[in-house]
């Protein structure tokens, strides 16, 4: 089973509706009991980086979140959950989580596409990736998919995380992690076929690790 983290920053229910689709079985939940049974974590969200530490610290789900990583158990940040994986955020000048060192960005006003037209701040719509480590994640994705993003800020984490990066004004990183800890700029679970993909490698991955 996986859970889905509830810490009201939105987005738990689309990304449960995508996960019942592929059959997986899930739960939106904030119980620290039901998370730390969970096969995997997807740590999802919409929302303010300020916004979202003001809910995870009272509860203490942001000490458990570290706990879990520590000890091994897998864990998918989807686009708030991304940037707050990292050590900052200039979003409400925010100290988050610290799982993984790097910071996050506002993207620079009046950016150009490619083509020089204007690149309107949030990023809003479909790009694709460019791979730039292997990972399981991405496994059976095409090289030309492309994912649905919406965001204003962007994450720079350290180097040698970085899994793929995606071009809109600049480039940025877009998937970053490391072995049974990843995290995604863009929305999977609003991502079509490719995004399903990824939620489906993420489960495949989470099942996997339990097993052995």
């Amino acid at each position: 089973m996986l859970a889905i983290l509830d810490y009201k920053a939105g987005n738990q229910t689309s990304v449960r509706r995508a996960l019942e689709h592929l059959g997986i079985p899930c739960a939106i939940t904030a119980d620290p009991a039901t998370l730390e049974r969970a096969h995997g974590i997807i740590f999802p969200g919409v929302g303010a980086a300020g916004q979202a530490m003001r809910a995870l610290h009272p509860t203490g789900l942001d000490v458990l979140l570290r706990e879990c990583v520590k000890r091994g158990q897998p864990l998918l940040g989807i686009c708030l959950g991304c940037q707050i994986l990292l050590d900052r955020s200039e979003e409400n000048d925010t100290t988050t989580l610290g799982i993984v060192p790097g910071l996050c960005r506002r993207f620079e006003d009046n950016m150009r596409e490619e083509d020089g037209t204007p690149a309107p701040i949030p990023h809003m719509g479909w790009n694709s990736l460019k791979a730039t480590a292997p990972c399981p994640l991405l496994a059976g994705v095409a090289p030309t998919a492309e994912f649905y993003f919406v965001h204003s800020y962007y994450v720079e984490p350290d180097p040698t995380f970085v899994i793929a990066t995606t071009t809109y004004g600049k480039e940025f990183c877009s998937v970053y992690g490391r072995d049974g800890l990843w995290a995604t700029q863009f929305h999977p679970e609003k991502s079509g076929r490719p995004g399903l993909t990824i939620l489906r490698n993420f489960y495949d991955y989470c099942e996997a690790r339990h097993a052995q």
